[in-house]
Order: C-alpha cells, then sequence, then structure tokens
C-alpha cells in the first residue's frame, strides 16, 4: 500500500539544542489535536466513505500525516540531542525526562500521554468530513502557537512547512466533503424519485 522513502518530507537539520522548545513541539507528536491522531483518524474514517474520491483523499491525507509524525520526532530528537541535565530540569522536562529519557513518547506539551479518544471516527461520512476540517485547523492553530513561541529558523521552517500543509489539508477535506455530499444527494434523490435514476 505504501513505498517508504528514507527521507523525511521537509528536512529537519536543527543545530542547538532547545528543551523549552522540545517540551511544547512534543505535542504536535501526541497532543490532542496531533499527528499520531490525525494519521489515525484519517487511515480509520476512510472504510466509511461512499465515494472513491473521497476514500483516496483520507488515504492519501492520513499516510501524509504519518510522514509528519516523522517530522515532529526528528525535531523533538534533535532538539533534545545531548541536553544536560541542568538544560532539562531549567526548561521543565524533567518529568518527561524520567519516565523517557530523550525517548520520543507520544504526548501533549502538558505531558498528558496520546489518547485514543483524540481519534473521532464516527462511521457517518459527513460528521467525519466536518470533524477533520475542524481539526486541520486545530493542528494549524497549534503550529501558529508554536511559530509564536520559537525563534529558531532550523526549528520555525520545518514547523512553517508543516503548518502550510494543514492548510492544504483542510481544502482538501473540503473537496472531499463537496463529493460525498453531491453523491449522497444524488443517492436520496434516486431513492425518492427511482425514476430519475441513471439508465431509466
Amino acid at each position: 500500500m505504501w513505498t517508504y522513502l528514507k527521507a523525511l518530507e521537509f528536512p529537519v537539520k536543527i543545530k542547538t539544542p532547545d528543551a523549552r522548545a522540545a517540551k511544547i513541539i512534543i505535542s504536535q507528536y501526541g497532543g490532542p489535536d496531533g499527528e499520531l491522531g490525525a494519521s489515525l483518524r484519517y487511515l480509520s474514517q476512510r472504510f466509511a466513505m461512499p465515494t472513491p474520491e473521497a476514500v483516496g483523499i483520507l488515504n492519501d491525507v492520513g499516510t501524509e500525516e504519518l510522514a509528519h509524525l516523522e517530522m515532529v520526532g526528528a525535531i523533538v530528537h534533535q532538539l533534545t540531542r545531548g541536553l544536560s541535565e541542568e538544560q532539562i530540569k531549567a526548561a521543565g522536562l524533567d518529568v518527561y525526562f524520567v519516565d523517557h529519557t530523550a525517548g520520543i513518547y507520544p504526548a501533549s506539551a502538558a505531558g498528558d500521554p496520546f489518547n485514543a479518544f483524540a481519534i473521532a471516527s464516527k462511521g457517518d461520512p459527513i460528521t467525519d468530513l466536518s470533524e477533520d476540517m475542524a481539526a486541520e485547523q486545530k493542528a494549524r492553530t497549534t503550529y501558529d502557537n508554536i511559530l509564536r513561541l520559537v525563534s529558531d529558523p532550523d526549528v520555525r521552517e520545518p514547523i512553517k512547512f508543516l503548518r502550510a500543509r494543514e492548510i492544504v489539508h483542510y481544502q482538501r477535506f473540503g473537496e472531499a466533503l463537496r463529493i460525498v455530499s453531491d453523491s449522497l444527494d444524488r443517492r436520496n434523490v434516486y431513492a425518492c424519485n427511482p425514476a430519475l435514476a441513471p439508465g431509466k
């Protein structure tokens, strides 16, 4: 189903470790609006989609979210590489460090571990696609907030790339919602008026 390219979707080359930045960016790994929840949500919802185009969009975006999860993991890993105990304590990353050292673990910036309740999958295509559009805007807002708090250009550039992709995903889900709505409208018309169905 997938072909894995051994390269990040956008390069991550952070020269200066920063525990404070890592502490907030980890939220996009496993926080409530992060990439892990997004990838699982879309790859689960695809099964309830009534059109091949909507299935394809959810599959494409869900797969790309896995690539974004990999990027966020690389960002956090590079930001925590070689930190001293004093730097970890000063940034308030010591609570995370006790349980995970500098390993990448899906959690929010507040320290809450990833919870599958972040994955919304209702089985109703209109509901799910509306949720997906909102989810992309929530992720964009989180990236906006990260950009307000981080000044290192090595960190900002991949974060800006990820933010831009959230906007594209929002547009793709809008497209899927139009396709699905049109499909369901046609089905409802044909169910109420069988004489209008194609081939009649």
